[in-house]
């Protein structure tokens, strides 16, 4: 995995919700892999491709997956979206530079795909949703904005997804803080996470639409109650800049 140079690091986690920001730092740097390169969740991922998918990519930023994707022999298009046109430009030089087809780079939010409904067999995202809640505050109530954010993007997922479509997200966000979101009433998906990752794990949440359960459709009764010990968004160096989306119970 490329090293994060140090001068592309943000002075503050809440640069990472600025576009100038990252128009900025794909101006200077080439290749970053947020939460790990594919090879380190292949055995999670690979089973879930196949030659026919379509497949779409949100926050592709300098990440190289969808690359990944394609010599894993997906051939039913590979779409990378990203907020910043400079990213996307970049590449898109990259692919041109390499002969590369079969992936295609398009300016896009996520909180708006610009996609029609039921366009994807596969959504993939890696770290791009955890950008959205650097500033959420408590973890277990987050701000109005960031839920509203939140929901923005997982429905317009949902939206572009086809009816057996799956959406995969690769994330620090635990569970019990993840759910409350993929679970809202509006979504039919089933979910199921598995973790990777040696001396830090990361979660990887596999969402498959029109499979709900029941236990899903029950799940937002049994939320853990606020008054659980509080969890704080910390700054820690692991071997990456991954550190700004870790979360740490106090006193432990």
């Amino acid at each position: 995995m490329a090293a994060c140079d140090d001068d592309v690091a943000p002075s503050t986690a809440s640069a990472y919700l600025d576009p100038s920001y990252w128009d900025a730092r794909f101006g200077k740097e080439e290749h970053y892999e947020w939460f790990k390169d594919f090879s380190h969740f292949r055995h999670l991922l690979a089973p879930l491709l196949s030659p026919s998918l379509s497949v779409l990519e949100v926050g592709c930023g300098n990440s190289r997956l969808g690359e990944d994707l394609l010599r894993e022999g997906v051939a039913g298009g590979i779409t990378c979206v990203d907020l910043s046109p400079v990213a996307v430009q970049r590449m898109r030089d990259r692919l041109a530079a390499l002969g590369t087809k079969g992936v295609d780079a398009v300016v896009a939010d996520m909180l708006d795909l610009p996609f029609e409904q039921e366009s994807f067999d596969l959504v993939i995202e890696k770290g791009t949703m955890d950008v959205l809640f650097v500033d959420s505050g408590d973890p277990w109530d987050p701000n109005p904005t960031t839920v509203e954010n939140v929901m923005k993007m997982l429905n317009g997922i949902h939206r572009v997804l086809k009816p057996e479509g799956i959406f995969v997200s690769i994330a620090f966000g635990q569970p019990h803080f993840r759910r409350r979101f993929f679970e809202a009433p509006e979504f039919t998906w089933s979910i199921e996470y598995s973790t990777f990752g040696d001396s830090f794990h990361y979660f990887f949440y596999t969402l498959k639409k029109g499979k709900r359960s029941l236990e899903s459709s029950s799940y937002q009764n049994t939320l853990p109650s606020p008054v659980a010990p509080r969890i704080n968004m910390v700054h820690e160096e692991l071997e990456s800049e991954d550190f700004i989306f870790l979360t740490n119970l106090d006193g432990l």
